[in-house]
């Protein structure tokens, strides 16, 4: 049985699971595996969670456990904010498909928050090196996938479903949101995400941009390394953070801290970052900067101090 077979054989099950009475929904914690009837006495001396609620299953990277290999998969999960702006941003551009690469928070916020009856509904294909999200999602919406190789481990089968997603109604209307871990190196990411736009080209797309608009989510201090490899990208300002990494959050106070950005191609002018965070528009850069931002003459941009003492304690984390 290869991957993909596995992917429709685990949400079978999941179907299985849904129908069950919330009394018999399961989750062993030690398995990291939603337990059928059938699976209990496997399963006995584990730390099992009972009465998994659909709320729980329309959100697995709250009962996943999220990975910790800092350099490989390391999962830092966006927070509620951070999801709502970028799904925000994202439809008032004008998306209506996202491929989320790398970003299981924002996959499942889209599932769960673009209302049934929008029109038309923003739809999610999540590719992921955590397989464990097999258990959640069909194969039209989950590939096991490596970003630092463009590996689908599903083989030619599961790349045709990403390419699918990708060339829908003429490759219009679809961005790729991507966070990868942040220990991982910029050329190897840069190389799958080209790979990725290849998959997005055809001979009869009629989109009136020619490449395909990405969010690619890493720390401020890798602008360098990301502009080298996308000279066509730029840094928003907006500060991207997370629910469960303690240096990564916005502050208690409303002092943004999080180092973390967007980098893109798509126009910054065209990107309303929140007035109510502090952030303004600069009708000299014709962008969204941060409110503690001057423009400087100079550099003719809008510039910030780089802390070199962050820099540290992110590398300490």
């Amino acid at each position: 049985m290869n991957v993909l077979e596995v992917i429709i054989c685990l949400y079978n099950r999941f179907q299985e699971f849904i129908a069950l009475p919330l009394a018999k929904r399961k989750f062993c914690r030690d398995c990291q595996q939603l337990l059928l009837e059938g699976d209990w006495q496997e399963h006995s001396g584990h730390r099992v969670l009972g009465d998994v609620a659909i709320s729980h299953l329309k959100t697995p990277s709250q009962l996943l456990r999220p990975l910790e290999n800092k350099r490989s998969n390391a999962q830092y999960l966006f927070s509620d904010r951070s999801c709502t702006f970028l799904l925000d941003t994202i439809t008032s551009l004008g998306n209506t498909r996202v491929l989320c690469v790398g970003t299981p928070r924002l996959h499942e916020w889209i599932i769960s928050k673009s209302p049934e009856n929008s029109k038309p509904k923003v739809k999610s294909l999540l590719l992921d090196i955590d397989f464990r999200y097999s258990q959640f999602y069909g194969k039209d919406e989950f590939c096991h996938y490596n970003m630092f190789n463009h590996h689908f481990f599903g083989g030619e089968a599961s790349q045709e479903i990403c390419q699918k997603f990708l060339q829908e109604d003429d490759g219009r209307g679809v961005i790729m949101v991507t966070d990868p871990p942040f220990g991982g190196l910029v050329e190897p990411l840069a190389f799958s995400f080209n790979k990725i736009r290849d998959m997005w080209k055809t001979t009869s797309a009629k989109v009136p941009s020619t490449e395909l608009p990405i969010f690619w989510i890493f720390p401020y201090f890798f602008e360098t390394r990301i502009l080298q490899c996308f000279t066509e990208f730029s840094m928003l300002d907006y500060q991207v953070d997370y629910d469960n990494h303690t240096l990564f959050k916005h502050g208690k106070t409303g002092r943004k801290q999080s180092p973390v950005r967007i980098f893109t191609n798509v126009s910054p002018e065209s990107i309303v970052l929140p007035a109510s965070e502090g952030y303004r528009f600069c009708s000299i850069c014709k962008r969204y900067v941060s409110s503690g931002n001057r423009h400087c003459e100079i550099c003719t941009s809008c510039t910030s101090k780089v802390s070199v003492f962050f820099i540290f304690l992110f590398f300490l984390s």
